[in-house]
């Protein structure tokens, strides 16, 4: 790498185009100003001026230098206002969530950027174990897990929980049994044989004998249409109730009133020991305020 101050040296003296008042400009000697422009040429390779008197003009080496020198004061410009102007307001926050979260969380957050036109939030929908990793090799900011951070390198800090429903079409008994539900048929998603798995076997401990038993009446991976199907009465499914109370169709649907909640716990996570930017801060407040809502 080039000496830096030998470059800055140079830079000033291509400003200035004199020796001297390059020297006074940096509170140096000419000879010292000499010597340095000497030094980055042997750095260099090559002579970088080209001398006519007591003025000069550059080569096209010292032409290419010039430019890589004005482009390096014009990064540590930038970095220093970065570093001195943390805006709330601006810059990229990427984040992770179930898809589930996502239709609860994207509307807070599209107001958020409606307020301020230059924050970037990318919010993506992914299963637990993506998260996790995303968040470890440093390509979300922040993630929402189900559980508490059990990973060195991570830390937490819990929001509240999410219960697990049991969706229903509008205007069904609110303790159905067992029988009714096989009868009606189970609408099918992604997650939703783990939820059945922990849901069923909490309250119909009797007569629910493990997921591969349900009725299938249809399957959606498209977290926004899941309950469709069952406001249209064709079946009933389990969904966590951020994405019940998300969703457009909650008025067509029904949760059922069951004995034995199950409720996951939701925690924000990120890599430990990283400071996070104010606007991911701002994104943490936002999300913990929604997430109390649940």
């Amino acid at each position: 790498m080039l000496n830096g101050q030998w470059l800055e040296t140079f830079v000033t003296l291509c400003e200035v185009g004199h020796f001297t008042r390059a020297a006074e400009r940096l509170n140096m000697t000419q000879p010292g100003v000499s010597q340095q422009l000497k030094k980055l040429e042997q750095q260099v390779g090559q002579a970088l001026i080209s001398r006519q008197g007591k003025s000069f003009t550059l080569t096209p080496a010292g032409e290419s230098v010039l430019a890589l020198g004005l482009r390096r004061r014009d990064e540590e410009r930038a970095l220093r206002q970065a570093l001195t102007q943390d805006d709330p307001h601006a810059g990229e926050v990427t984040l992770a969530c179930s898809g589930s979260l996502a239709l609860l969380l994207y509307p807070h957050l599209l107001e958020m950027m409606s307020r301020a036109p230059q924050l970037l939030i990318r919010l993506e929908a992914a299963p637990q174990a993506r998260i996790l990793e995303g968040v470890l090799a440093g390509g979300y900011d922040l993630g929402i897990a189900d559980h508490a951070p059990g990973h060195a390198r991570l830390s937490g800090e819990r929001l509240g929980h999410d219960e697990l429903c049991l969706i229903l079409p509008a205007g069904a008994p609110e303790k159905p049994g067992f029988e009714d539900l096989q009868q009606r048929g189970f609408i099918a998603h992604p997650d939703g044989y783990a939820h059945a798995e922990e849901l069923l076997s909490a309250n119909y401990a009797s007569d629910f004998c493990g997921v591969e038993q349900l009725r299938l009446r249809s399957f959606i991976n498209q977290i926004g249409q899941i309950p469709e199907p069952v406001a249209r009465g064709m079946g009933y499914t389990i969904l966590p109730r951020s994405g019940i109370d998300a969703s457009p169709l909650s008025r067509h649907v029904s949760v059922a009133r069951l004995a034995q909640p199950v409720r996951h716990e939701l925690w924000a996570i990120q890599r430990k020991g990283r400071v996070l930017p104010a606007r991911a801060l701002r994104i943490r407040e936002v999300m913990a305020r929604a997430i109390a809502t649940l």
